[in-house]
């Protein structure tokens, strides 16, 4: 059986008056690709911000490869490997793109910080090692020419991409993306699929909330469908596109 890299059960949150996230289980294989998705409203999001503990959880369990994360610092689940992003785009002004992807590698520093500030000749190692690493994340995505403009002068859909570019310099072993595809053209959409895919290939975790539906039938293993934080459907791409209720409440509204 294939050992699941996070494992949801009967996870609940009410804000005021409002289930937001009402007894929501999920299973996420190790290895695969999840797609989360539903309406606006549907609690997608916040299921992410509960997994990270952005918000705590009413109730529930949340075990990310057997332990248990329920309750620990943001910090703390991000340096068990656990990365995400966000709806909108949060790149770093004042810095180039190189230097925003360089931000992602902060938790993996061998080398002390005061060593850095000194520039040692192994602070200096480190430091080139992971410039290179940068540079080839940017060649892989398509913005090496990019390197040193200011990442805030990138369109949408590039600051986008680099800010999955960032997270994947952290070595994630799960990573959650929230609305990647927002804000990019046909192209880059497809270029964010081949992404995704070489993620997965590569044997990291992914969870994508998404509303491009084209997208997420194209590069999901599984399919999770929110409605008012709860789960109204579950299954792989072909499946869930065969599933009455998600093609009436869904997939059919769009269309």
């Amino acid at each position: 059986m294939t050992e699941a890299a996070l494992a949801i059960k009967n996870l609940s949150k009410r804000f005021g008056g409002v289930m937001a996230i009402a007894d929501v289980s999920v299973t996420v294989p190790d290895g695969s690709l999840t797609a989360v998705v539903g309406p606006n409203g549907a609690g997608k999001t916040t299921l992410f911000n509960l997994v990270t503990n952005l918000y705590p959880a009413d109730s529930g369990a949340i075990d990310f490869y057997g332990r248990s994360i329920r309750g620990c610092a943001p910090g703390e689940i991000a340096r068990l490997g656990l990365i995400r992003t966000f709806q909108s785009a949060r790149i770093f002004p004042g810095m180039t793109a190189h230097e925003n992807v360089l931000a992602g590698a902060h938790m993996h520093l061998g080398v002390p910080t005061w060593q850095h500030m000194l520039w040692f000749t192994s602070a200096r190692r480190e430091e080139q090692a992971l410039a290179a690493k940068a540079d080839r994340l940017l060649e892989l995505v398509g913005l090496a020419s990019f390197r040193d403009v200011a990442a805030t002068d990138l369109p949408m859909g590039a600051q986008k991409i680099l800010e999955v570019v960032r997270a994947l310099m952290a070595e994630p072993r799960l990573l959650l993306l929230d609305e990647p595809a927002a804000g990019l053209n046909d192209a880059e959409t497809a270029d964010l699929a081949e992404l995704l895919r070489a993620v997965r290939d590569s044997g990291v975790t992914v969870i994508v909330v998404e509303h491009n539906m084209s997208l997420v039938m194209g590069v999901a293993d599984q399919v999770v469908v929110l409605d008012a934080g709860s789960i109204v459907a579950s299954g792989s791409p072909r499946e869930i596109q065969q599933d009455k209720r998600v093609i009436a409440a869904y997939i059919g509204a769009e269309a």
